[in-house]
């Protein structure tokens, strides 16, 4: 099947996959009843094709996270309806969070692939919008972060990079994602661990892993941070060469060291989750909630977790509510202490 970069599957609207799982028979109750006070019209969810928002542009975690969801609820059966991913970049996230808000309010079949990045941009930019807008679905996945140089890099391990960084931080360029963003914060870590101050870091934001990649390739940047899925391909191909993981235990089948474990004490994980629009109703809400656990439970997802090693970091609803809250604290101080926002 092929993947353009902004639909996913414009035909899943035709296609059927055998017989879909319980959620695409749910019932939604209180929907929409008569003024009579008689028995409440009810409709299957979904009645058509589920819509995913990447915000950012193709290639990136956002984007790969968005399609992978659609293959899984498409492919896995869950729905027959079809599912549709579409790209809607800028602003680091939130250009994508304020059209999802403004232009969705109360339909429950566009959803939008959400993460830590976000909620770090959200922070720093003019946004009119934020994470209390949204209808919270489900915490899906964590992702640590991969530190790479081109292969034919002078720096063959974490500690030259670091090095030359803590000798001349200006002359070392780091590529990585929006600004404030998990991989920002990650080389403020880093540069934290050796004495340098963030106003030192030469940090180059990226809108996708579309952009970072061929900035790393080319050697317009020295370095580079973000997510290990979004270089496996050119590590494999040995067009990069992976000096660290963000993790705190080594990553199966990854061969590289911890950034702790090469000595510095400095970890980091990206989650990413999915939510629908507000002024949706709780059955709604229920109804995508269960499809998405459904979606979780399939091998589809399941290998899709293993192919990207992504650990599954799976909270839902209200629970998912609440951690929103709790990273948003933790982030905007992080940021504060940082130097990144005021």
């Amino acid at each position: 099947m092929t993947i353009s970069e902004s639909k996913w599957s414009r035909q899943a609207r035709s296609t059927r996959w055998g017989v879909p799982l319980a959620v695409s028979l749910l019932v939604l109750t209180g929907c929409g009843g008569d003024s009579g006070g008689g028995d409440a019209s009810a409709e299957e969810y979904p009645t058509q094709a589920i819509e995913v928002m990447a915000p950012a542009d193709p290639g990136g975690g956002y984007d790969q996270t968005a399609r992978s969801i659609g293959r899984a609820l498409d492919e896995g059966g869950v729905i027959d309806t079809g599912a549709e991913v579409y790209n809607v970049p800028g602003a680091s996230g939130t250009a994508g969070l304020t059209q999802f808000v403004g232009e969705n309010a109360g339909n429950p079949h566009q959803l939008m692939v959400i993460g830590k990045i976000l909620v770090g941009a959200i922070e720093q930019t003019d946004s009119q919008v934020s994470l209390e807008d949204i209808t919270p679905i489900a915490r899906l996945t964590a992702e640590y972060d991969a530190i790479v140089v081109p292969a034919d890099s002078e720096y063959e391990t974490l500690e030259q990079l670091m090095d030359a960084f803590e000798a001349d931080p200006g002359a070392v360029a780091w590529g990585g994602g929006s600004v404030g963003g998990v991989d920002q914060i990650l080389v403020a870590q880093l540069a934290d661990a050796v004495g340098i101050a963030p106003g030192e870091i030469n940090y180059i934001p990226y809108s996708g892993g579309g952009e970072l990649t061929p900035a790393i390739l080319s050697g317009d940047v020295t370095a580079a941070a973000s997510g290990l899925a979004e270089f496996q391909d050119q590590i494999d191909a040995g067009e990069m060469r992976l000096l660290a993981v963000s993790s705190e235990e080594p990553i199966e089948g990854v061969d590289a060291p911890t950034i702790i474990d090469a000595g510095y004490e400095v970890s980091i994980a990206n989650w990413r989750g999915i939510v629908a629009p507000p002024e949706i109703s709780e059955e709604q809400r229920d109804a995508a909630v269960t499809m998405i656990e459904e979606m979780h439970d399939t091998p589809e997802w399941q290998e899709t977790l293993e192919t990207n090693n992504w650990d599954d970091f799976l909270l839902t609803g209200e629970e998912f509510t609440e951690y929103i809250g709790s990273e948003t604290e933790n982030i905007t101080q992080t940021l504060t202490d940082l130097g990144i926002v005021g």
